[in-house]
């Protein structure tokens, strides 16, 4: 049987949720902590009714601090599992955590712990049972407008938003309107509290479309959850698609209005310069980013089609067009004192014209302003080889205890 994982994160609150659910019994707190030259890992348990401390010392040698806790962690779960006082771990990850990527390394990055373990992800041992992201509602929403830069070159609002939309739990520093009504269209399939007593409950009814770690899917409905499309305390969540593809320099032109007032666009776009390509454009705060998330069904041959997901094929199935297939343009863009009509306007402005789409062999001699990341995939760690970290995670004997538990 698997260890259940819980992933915690975000601000506000992170501290109270990790005591509240290690009163569970068998529930195992592990945190890593920089801590000069080295990383201190904390293993953190009742016992006997008792808070119980285990700390091991990390050296970080040639590896910076980042991966020498990502690999520790993706040991250390395997390990764990093992345990007889065990039943889940709850994971408490720094603030800044991508949680997309710790989730793709726990179910697909090879680790090599040793004897009596077989080499694979720690996926063959525990299973990602739900991921909270904690939100200091005093700050959230300017952090998730913001342009403010991290250190790792992310931005701020891409931080914040990444982690709200890829929890299954939103735990509140304390209610607040706007925020709220923000994160309900963000999250659709989030559970929304602020009750930290009741996290406990919480976790065992999530929506039944919790996403539970899952990899990131471009081609999955962007209105999963049901999130609300009605407009609320000056938000909106505005559903824009079109069986027509985009001018690739009016969408460029258009590419403004993405960023003022809006918290998050994302969604799939139909290029007309580039006919084959599935280009994925997403948006958080002041930062927009475009890529490639594959080809459209209508460009490939019968055994990739065959090969490809079947509720995508279902979903083209549904609208596919005898000359143009699957292609198509479906985006959602979350207003925060934008207005939605103005948006709307402009992206119809950016579609090809009647005349235009009438004559496609005139399409390829576009002026593409997006040609540069033609090629390229977008950049998220679905698509990657194997994570972060393309070689196998090897452990190394006594530096991967837990600590005595005894």
């Amino acid at each position: 049987m698997h260890t259940p994982v819980v992933l915690l994160t975000g601000r506000g609150c992170t501290g109270r949720v990790a005591a509240a659910l290690r009163e569970t019994p068998g529930t195992a707190v592990i945190s890593h902590t920089l801590d000069g030259h080295v990383v201190r890992r904390r293993v953190s348990m009742l016992r006997a009714g008792a808070p119980w401390d285990s700390d091991w010392i990390l050296e970080l040698g040639n590896a910076d601090p980042g991966r020498t806790i990502h690999d520790d962690l993706l040991i250390l779960l395997r390990r764990v599992h093992r345990r007889q006082d065990v039943d889940r771990v709850v994971v408490l990850l720094d603030e800044r955590t991508e949680l997309e990527l710790i989730c793709y390394a726990i179910n697909h990055t090879p680790v090599c712990v040793g004897p009596g373990y077989a080499d694979g992800p720690a996926a063959l041992d525990v299973h990602i049972s739900s991921v909270v992201t904690c939100v200091d509602t005093d700050s959230w929403l300017a952090h998730a407008m913001g342009d403010d830069e991290l250190d790792d070159h992310r931005s701020a609002a891409q931080a914040v938003v990444d982690q709200a939309e890829f929890a299954d739990v939103l735990v509140l520093s304390k209610p607040e309107r706007r925020t709220e009504a923000v994160l309900r269209r963000l999250a659709p399939r989030s559970r929304i509290t602020c009750d930290i007593t009741s996290i406990e409950s919480i976790l065992r009814n999530l929506h039944p479309l919790a996403r539970r770690g899952a990899d990131f899917d471009p081609h999955e409905s962007l209105l999963t959850g049901q999130p609300p499309l009605v407009s609320e305390a000056g938000v909106s969540l505005l559903d824009f698609t079109a069986t027509r593809p985009f001018h690739p320099a009016r969408l460029h032109t258009a590419i403004d209005v993405l960023l003022e007032g809006v918290v998050r666009t994302r969604g799939r776009v139909w290029l007309a310069s580039q006919p084959d390509t599935v280009v994925w454009i997403e948006s958080a705060g002041m930062e927009l980013r475009v890529g490639n998330v594959g080809r459209w069904l209508a460009a490939m041959d019968a055994s990739e089609m065959a090969a490809a997901d079947a509720d995508r094929r279902i979903m083209a199935a549904a609208r596919w067009d005898d000359q143009h297939g699957d292609r198509h343009v479906a985006m959602t863009i979350l207003t925060c004192g934008a207005d939605p009509g103005e948006i709307l306007r402009i992206l119809r402005w950016a579609l090809l014209t009647d005349e235009e789409f009438s004559q496609p062999g005139r399409w390829a001699n576009y002026a593409d302003p997006f040609g540069d990341w033609r090629a390229g995939p977008f950049e998220s760690v679905s698509y990657g080889s194997a994570g972060e970290h393309p070689d196998i995670i090897r452990g190394h004997g006594a530096d991967d205890r837990i600590g005595d538990t005894s």
